[in-house]
């Protein structure tokens, strides 16, 4: 973990395929940051914008564990430009959101994560895109949306799922997980709703706890 430094949270704009895109990057101040990670929001259909609670709680982690984070909205979504189109234009906003990401922090290792619907999106763009370090997928839309390409994509995966979410039930993701390929890593929340009301603390524990299980494999860092 990077040590304590000033952090910046930085409005950007991000060129985007259907025109620009709004984004929040929070990076520390006079570091070189070893991690550079894109957060996915939930859907825009409902409500879903970088800003959404669970979203800014998974940069937090991330940022404290040393990444330069960006979070962004999908087109249609704040000041984006475009409209919504079904999770295909969707997936080419992510893309090039890392792409900005990337040329910023040329230096640092890439990492994809995603909440809900941003899951669906993070999850095609890690298996379409050699060299993610780590893809964290909070509440996947399993059912809904096919994570198919999961079954066959090396990146390293972090799953958080809570007990007791009815938009993405743990059931579907307890049938569908075990297929997926290794290297992997799944963490319950006990009694969590879909969107961790009063458990964020424990999405955070989670995602924590994840991230360490796999380094303790070998998979770096």
């Amino acid at each position: 973990m990077t040590p304590a430094a000033a952090t910046r949270l930085i409005p950007v704009t991000i060129p985007g395929p259907a025109g620009p895109l709004e984004g929040l990057l929070r990076e520390r101040d006079a570091a070189t940051h070893e991690i550079a990670a894109v957060v996915c929001h939930p859907h825009p259909s409902f409500g879903g914008t970088l800003h959404n609670k669970v979203v800014h709680r998974v940069a937090t982690v991330l940022h404290e564990r040393g990444a330069a984070v960006l979070r962004f909205n999908f087109r249609g979504v704040g000041t984006s430009a475009g409209a919504y189109d079904q999770g295909e234009g969707e997936l080419e906003d992510a893309r090039a959101a890392l792409a900005f990401l990337r040329a910023r922090h040329p230096n640092a290792r890439p990492w994809l994560a995603g909440f809900s619907f941003g899951a669906w999106i993070a999850a095609r763009l890690a298996a379409a895109t050699p060299g993610i370090e780590r893809l964290i997928l909070v509440a996947p839309p399993v059912g809904a949306s096919s994570f198919e390409a999961m079954r066959t994509a090396p990146v390293p995966k972090l799953v958080i799922q809570g007990t007791a979410d009815t938009n993405c039930p743990a059931g579907r993701l307890a049938e569908e997980y075990p297929r997926w390929a290794e290297p992997k890593a799944l963490e319950w929340v006990e009694g969590a709703s879909h969107f961790f009301d009063r458990q964020l603390g424990a999405l955070a524990d989670a995602i924590t706890r994840g991230l360490d299980a796999l380094a303790a494999r070998g998979i770096a860092p």
